[in-house]
């Protein structure tokens, strides 16, 4: 293909991907032309680059209709982790987060004139000359070891039965080594000792980032915060229960933790 005004097309609807069936399996559509017409009122934001072309996110207002039998297929964000190559993917996960903050900054909040975008991540109002970035919430998650165990627990907002480890947003004044204390003992009950950070993830559900640490546990009975959590218990390894899925970083933890890593 003639990389001349060609571009990646990241079209949304309703937090659905459009993907395309290709050869060697599912890809974001490449093309000289939008998949599909971007409807007015929708605006095109450059998102930076895919494989060396141009990437463009645009929001369209209806799913485009298509099965497993279709080239073409809108697919949830989370799902599509499972069948496009992690580049896409986590391209596909900036360009919700892009479209997320153009769909809640269109007003300016102190004296409610439309905005002006002067940046692909930068938003200006014209009276009080106000700027606004896209927002990303923090959060921490952590992996509390205990002998050849861990903590698992289940949250009330989790998709499916698995069990995952603790995890909760940064509060303002707090540090993230605040913030996993007292997430942990606000959920659980239990006190940690040698905390120690892992690693970082994109979590674009909708606009977040996930800070890990792993840490032992110090002492403490699980109390579980009723209105968090319905389920939570130590796990040996040798008896873990459903675990989340390779997408998050709960799954790295866990996955470096089984590999003695941490």
């Amino acid at each position: 293909m003639n990389k001349e005004n060609v571009c990646a097309w990241f079209v949304f609807n309703s937090g659905q991907v459009l993907i395309e069936k290709q050869a060697d399996g599912y890809h974001i559509p490449v093309g000289p032309e939008p998949p599909v017409e971007v409807p007015v009122g929708s605006t095109v934001h450059l998102i930076g680059e895919l494989n060396g072309w141009p990437a463009k996110t645009y929001a369209i207002h209806h799913p485009v209709a298509g099965d497993e039998h279709s080239p073409r297929m809108m697919k949830d964000l989370r799902a599509s982790f499972d069948v496009l190559p992690f580049a896409e993917y986590q391209r596909a996960g900036k360009a919700s987060q892009i479209l997320n903050w153009d769909r809640n900054s269109r007003y300016c909040p102190m004296c409610g004139v439309p905005t002006q975008q002067v940046t692909p991540i930068a938003k200006r109002c014209p009276e009080c000359r106000q700027e606004f970035y896209p927002r990303i919430s923090p959060a921490i998650i952590v992996l509390i070891k205990k002998d050849d165990s861990i903590l698992l627990v289940h949250a009330r907002n989790f998709r499916g039965n698995f069990k995952g480890l603790v995890a909760g947003f940064l509060e303002p004044g707090e540090t993230l080594e605040e913030c996993v204390h007292r997430e942990v003992m606000e959920e659980t009950g239990l006190t940690i000792r040698n905390l120690r950070y892992f690693g970082s993830q994109p979590w674009p559900y909708p606009s977040g980032i996930m800070v890990g640490y792993t840490a032992d546990y110090a002492g403490g009975t699980i109390k579980l915060q009723s209105e968090e959590l319905s389920a939570g218990a130590f796990y040996h390894r040798d008896n873990l229960p459903e675990i989340p899925k390779k997408l998050s970083i709960a799954r790295r933890l866990i996955d470096a933790w089984l590999a003695g890593e941490v």
